[in-house]
């Protein structure tokens, strides 16, 4: 297999996006599992790809296909095993940031200390740092709790300073595998609404995770329908909802159940 082609590397802290240029392009790419003495696991099989500037797309299909590999493929982190072929390409300066469905705080930090971590990490004064973090921090709504240690806080709480410590350095790209997975029904509706807020003010470009199609419908502008393994784009459905939604006020609408019945007649098909 033919190594992948990158444009740049896509690491926080590199030179704003080429504004000309899509964020990523995915050209025909496949990809395996290998292990010493067994035979190759075919994960990935000829998906092409483009994500727009801008855009909040989501990726949804049978657990195990192969989802969070293509997170994995784009933001170049190394997996143990992995072979792939075709080309990936990431626009020039795009810095990139990934958010996990397990929160990974640092557990010595406070709150408003890891929502500041990757500023520091970039030598962004002090006062500065704060403000920025100040600011996430409110309008996720965790103001009081700044000076709390994850420990002290409760899993929505995590996930939300997750997020924000991601927004605070600025990434172009931001990838997101199933957030909000291991949350309540009530809390994952929230911080839904969180993050289409966040995303409609930072213009961020957002590749999202999930096995779940309400929140697939909710979320995307998007939606990506990948085959059982290995993976293939199945479908790709334009979300014809208004743009200023809200997750909380969208369900129990006939657009959303159309949308949704779409979304399952295309999982459910082999």
């Amino acid at each position: 297999m033919s190594a992948v082609s990158w444009a740049s590397s896509p690491f926080p802290g590199s030179a704003p996006a080429d504004a000309g240029l899509p964020p990523v392009q995915l050209a025909h790419v496949s990809a395996s599992f290998t292990t010493q003495g067994a035979q190759a696991l075919p994960v990935l099989e000829d998906v092409s790809l483009t994500v727009r500037r801008g855009e909040l797309l989501v990726l949804i299909g049978p657990s195990g296909c192969g989802k969070t590999t293509i997170l994995n493929i784009i933001s170049g982190l190394p997996t143990a095993g992995l072979r792939i072929s075709g080309t990936v390409t990431v626009a020039p300066g795009t810095s990139l940031g990934y958010v996990f469905q397990k929160d990974a705080l640092l557990p010595w930090r406070t709150l408003r200390q890891n929502t500041e971590v990757g500023l520091e990490i970039r030598g962004v004064p002090a006062p500065k740092r704060r403000q920025i973090a100040q600011e996430l921090i409110r309008l996720v709504g965790l103001q009081g709790f700044e000076d709390r240690y994850p420990h002290e806080l409760s899993g929505g709480m995590r996930q939300r300073a997750s997020l924000i410590r991601t927004l605070a350095y600025g990434p172009a790209l931001i990838l997101m595998d199933e957030p909000f997975g291991a949350l309540d029904a009530q809390t994952r509706v929230e911080l839904q609404d969180e993050l289409l807020t966040l995303w409609r003010r930072t213009g961020t470009t957002i590749v999202l995770v999930t096995h779940d199609v309400e929140e697939a419908v909710v979320l995307g502008q998007r939606v990506v329908v990948l085959s059982r393994r290995p993976a293939r784009i199945r479908e790709v459905f334009t979300v014809d909802l208004p743009e200023d939604r809200r997750a909380s006020e969208t369900r129990g609408t006939e657009a959303f159940a159309r949308l949704c019945r779409r979304l399952w007649d295309h999982l459910r098909t082999r």
